[in-house]
């Protein structure tokens, strides 16, 4: 093919012809630097690469990083795990070779990305999401992901997703508000885990996570403020009380001292926010993740003492006795999995009596059949959303709008395995979730997310709207 005949074939001359003639219009000081710019948004985008890696997660474990070339640009997305994968969610791929990565090693996943995905993604339209994510979803062909792998589709899911917003040339928040179909976006409520216990800490703690809320601010950087100094309030509180190692961290950053009871940890979570001054501005949220102690139809709150488990078990009817108790005496808004993930019965009840929001995390598995039955069982009223258990942004995105129509709370949520990338920030902003869960205000990986949140504060301005006292969000 001949200069003229490329030249001919793709309409070069006449672009150029109008950049030049906009480069003389506009008066500019750098006219190259115009042009080119101008021939950028001349030429419509599309992905001409897909690259895939194993990087290691925030616990030293392997997970997938992508980089998505469009003419545009390369766009960079890494995906979480969790601690365990639930029955309901989707699978990620591992190798399962023990000589590698103790088989936590991500090959396969990074194979299926640079072989198969990328093929069958490059042409197309990075705004498109829905069409990228079917592609996916097609090529396949299993309910939960496990050819491919859900590391490997949400990782290329999420780079394309920040491809889109590129393209459009607006923030990634706004570009997923405009997918999701919203018309306003709202900076959320962060729910700042300091006390860690359960499985993401090594303490005597049976309950997974003590979190704060400052409904109470007037921004959400006035709500990280005060949740960085309740953070360090209680890091004081606990070494005036049992010295300087109490205050290890857990995984997702909290504080994890040895605490012989919940009551105890409310007392030393009071403390500190006492100590703020902010003490009717910050509520208090509660993941218990029963499922982790739950044994039969009992719950076993001494499991992480080695001389009283299995002496004290407390039955679900004694345990919504116990969250009544601490519901009056604590300024507690919401509890997460109060119960064994299949005990929907207790669940409901407890649902029923009005006395704080009830998320389900272990319970849903952010599944959309899950949440279904939640919905019309009225089972809870909040939905923890975890992209990764999903596995491609647009399914994730319907699984909030269900949540929505059936006017519950959402809570954008981390994973215990985090990563560098801060697409959640994003994500809670652009789908105004109302909540997101991110973990402790201290571990790059964790601030990476409400530094983000930081910026898409100052970015939007006197258009910026904290959730606050609308936490909820369920309209």
């Amino acid at each position: 093919m001949s200069v003229q005949d490329y030249l001919d074939k793709h309409m070069l001359s006449r672009k150029i012809e109008d950049a030049v003639n906009a480069a003389v219009r506009a008066k500019t000081s750098d006219p190259v630097l115009f042009i080119a710019n101008h021939m950028k948004k001349a030429v419509s985008s599309v992905i001409t690469k897909v690259k895939a890696r194993q990087i290691l997660d925030s616990r030293g474990i392997p997970t997938v990083e992508v980089d998505l070339h469009t003419n545009k640009g390369v766009f960079r997305a890494s995906v979480p795990s969790g601690d365990s994968s639930g029955t309901y969610e989707a699978i990620e791929l591992r190798d399962g070779d023990k000589g590698m990565y103790l088989g936590n090693s991500v090959a396969k996943a990074v194979k299926n990305i640079n072989d198969k995905i990328s093929e069958a993604l490059i042409g197309m339209d990075p705004k498109l999401q829905g069409q990228i994510d079917q592609a996916m979803i097609d090529l396949d062909k299993t309910e939960k992901k496990n050819e491919l792998g859900a590391n490997a589709i949400l990782a290329v899911s999420i780079a394309a997703c920040k491809a889109g917003a590129a393209e459009k040339e607006v923030p990634l928040c706004k570009h997923l508000s405009d997918l999701s179909g919203r018309a306003n976006m709202v900076l959320p409520v962060p729910a700042f885990t300091i006390l860690s216990g359960g499985k993401h800490a090594s303490n005597t703690f049976a309950i997974q996570e003590i979190m704060i809320l400052p409904i109470g601010a007037s921004r959400f950087e006035e709500a990280l403020q005060w949740g960085s100094e309740t953070y360090h309030h209680l890091k004081a509180v606990i070494t005036e009380k049992n010295g300087g190692l109490g205050c290890n961290v857990g995984e997702d950053g909290g504080l994890a001292p040895d605490i012989s009871s919940l009551k105890e940890g409310l007392e030393l979570v009071k403390e500190a926010i006492n100590r703020t001054g902010y003490s009717d501005k910050i509520k208090i949220a509660i993941d218990v993740a029963a499922t982790n102690f739950c044994l039969g139809t009992k719950y076993d709150l001494d499991v992480n003492f080695p001389n009283k488990s299995g002496q004290n078990f407390k039955s679900a009817e004694d345990m919504i006795e116990m969250y009544k108790e601490l519901c009056n005496e604590y300024p507690i808004v919401s509890i997460e999995d109060p119960f064994d993930k299949e005990d929907w019965e207790h669940t409901k009840y407890f649902s029923s009596l009005g006395i704080c929001q009830v998320v389900g995390d272990d319970l849903l598995m952010s599944n959309s059949k899950r949440v279904e039955r939640a919905i019309q069982e009225s089972s809870c009223n909040a939905l923890l959303l975890k992209v990764n258990q999903i596995g491609t942004v647009t399914e994730a995105i319907e699984v909030v709008k269900m949540a929505r129509d059936a006017h519950w709370g959402v809570v954008t949520s981390h994973r215990c395995g985090e990563t560098e990338d801060s697409f959640i920030a994003d994500f809670s902003v652009g789908l105004a979730t109302g909540v997101i869960k991110a973990g402790a205000p201290c571990r790059g990986e964790r601030t990476m997310k409400y530094n983000q949140l930081l910026r898409i504060e100052e970015e939007l301005g006197d258009q910026a709207v904290y959730a606050g006292e609308d936490w909820k969000l369920t309209l």
